[in-house]
């Protein structure tokens, strides 16, 4: 997605080798028209997969999953990674490890909102290490959801998380892979590598 990797380019603050700051359009400031073309991306490359609900981690996966899930015409539900006074039962739970925080999170979703009859895509606004996915996964699994793939804004392709989903079989879909971020740069991979 060229418009997207413009706006790394031009707005993207590289904090370090291994941390972009995309917070100015991304997740803290939202970019509304940005998010629409974000998520009809993702409905054109998951549209023939049968995707029956969206799901994404709070927060800054919602602004992307929202637009896919309007775009797609399915709801779109988020996993809490803090307790609430009321979503403290009958839930699907996995550990999860943030590379940016340095911290571990239990997250949740309601199992009011997943099914065996679900057909579920996982979005997410950055895939480094993979902990974030493969938690909203053991989550799905928990619930008997079937799982379309996985839509990525940015991954971090010079970390392992696309290649350890890849070498399972799930279809990852990113729209803009960050080579490298050395020399305070961002080198892109070649879109074509998103789906390999």
């Amino acid at each position: 997605m060229q418009r997207l990797k413009q706006k790394i380019e031009n707005e993207g603050v590289v904090v370090s080798e291994s941390v972009l700051k995309v917070d100015g359009f991304l997740n803290h400031q939202i970019d509304p028209i940005m998010m629409q073309e974000i998520g009809e991306e993702f409905t054109s490359r998951f549209a023939n997969e049968g995707v029956t609900k969206i799901v994404t981690l709070e927060s800054s996966g919602i602004a992307p999953a929202v637009m896919a899930g309007l775009s797609l015409g399915v709801p779109v539900v988020f996993a809490r990674k803090s307790k609430s006074l009321t979503l403290t039962d009958h839930l699907y739970s996995a550990d999860v490890y943030s590379f940016t925080k340095q911290e571990s999170n239990q997250i949740s979703v309601s199992t009011d909102y997943l099914s065996k009859d679900d057909i579920v895509l996982l979005i997410d606004d950055f895939l480094a290490n993979g902990q974030a996915v493969l938690g909203m996964v053991s989550m799905l699994e928990q619930a008997g959801s079937a799982l379309a793939g996985i839509g990525i804004v940015i991954e971090k392709g010079f970390q392992d998380g696309g290649a350890i989903l890849r070498s399972r079989g799930i279809q990852v879909e990113s729209l803009a892979i960050v080579d490298s971020l050395a020399n305070g740069e961002v080198t892109f991979r070649d879109e074509k590598a998103s789906s390999e």
